[in-house]
């Protein structure tokens, strides 16, 4: 399946995605796609119905409404640093040993196709295509990477929107670079496992004001996403819900000589195989 939240901020409802033109509204079925919802084992109970109602032709037309983040704020969300080795290279950095875990506000989430605001006093402002990985039920020390599997909700796209200046020269702390408000889009859908072959062979890309900036795949991550899954359930505990960006292919703009940063008026677009695309407009401070 997939999954989508449409509608003004604050008031999205659940839907499925049937295809570009139609979905079934899954709001009369379950308030949200929430962390109440993923850890009762909600995909499980609502796929009949999405099966029933598509099948019998009880589906809605797309109208134009706005597409928000497809779950709820979750309660963490996660991050993966220095994934790709190639990212690594660009960035000057060694490649890790073991996946660098930083965290990022859970209210830097917004829709994909919503604004994103360069934050006060930033100057250098980046972008990042990452592959999210969602929770599907409180999950901690993991026995193995393959049950990773089975404690994944589904995966979806993000843009890992990054402040370098507030990352790299503010401390040290990457937090207060990756934290300021819109630096989290994720959607359009949550894409179910069973939708995706090999999550490990998808294609990634990001353009920045039509003008391609990163290309990749993430055939080429050091650490894929059950490892990472796996690797984190021996720190912490995942709740439903949570999201984990896994981490992003070379062609950011701190990689470029001289580096390229964000600019108000940009407009950024990107995707990952299968799982749909995105296309924020860059705005400046408040």
């Amino acid at each position: 399946m997939k999954l989508m939240r449409i509608g003004a901020v604050g008031a999205e409802k659940p839907v499925a995605r049937i295809d570009d033109d139609t979905y079934v509204d899954l709001s009369d079925v379950v308030p949200d796609f929430d962390e109440t919802f993923f850890a009762s084992g909600g995909i499980g109970l609502i796929g009949p119905v999405v099966a029933e109602r598509a099948a019998a032709g009880a589906v809605s037309r797309f109208a134009g409404e706005r597409i928000g983040a497809p779950f709820g704020r979750p309660h963490q969300i996660l991050c993966i640093g220095l994934n790709f080795r190639d990212h690594a290279a660009e960035t000057g950095q060694a490649v890790p040993d073991e996946p660098i875990l930083f965290t990022k506000s859970p209210n830097t989430l917004i829709g994909p196709d919503d604004d994103v605001r360069i934050p006060r006093g930033a100057t250098k402002p980046d972008w990042e295509v990452e592959l999210g990985i969602v929770i599907g039920r409180r999950t901690s020390y993991l026995d193995s990477v393959d049950a990773a599997r089975d404690a994944i909700a589904g995966f979806v796209v993000v843009n890992d929107v990054s402040e370098r200046a507030f990352q790299m020269e503010r401390g040290g702390q990457w937090v207060k670079g990756k934290s300021a408000e819109t630096f989290n889009p994720a959607g359009p859908w949550l894409v179910t496992p069973d939708e995706i072959d090999d999550v490990r062979a998808l294609d990634m890309w990001l353009d920045v004001s039509g003008v391609r900036r990163q290309t990749g795949n993430t055939s080429t991550m050091i650490f894929d996403p059950f490892f990472i899954v796996h690797y984190l359930s021996q720190f912490l505990v995942l709740e439903p819900g949570d999201l984990i960006n896994t981490g992003t292919p070379p062609g950011v703009g701190l990689g470029f000589d001289p580096p390229v940063w964000l600019q108000p008026g940009d407009v950024m677009e990107l995707g990952i195989e299968g799982l749909g695309s995105q296309r924020q407009n860059v705005l400046g401070p408040r």
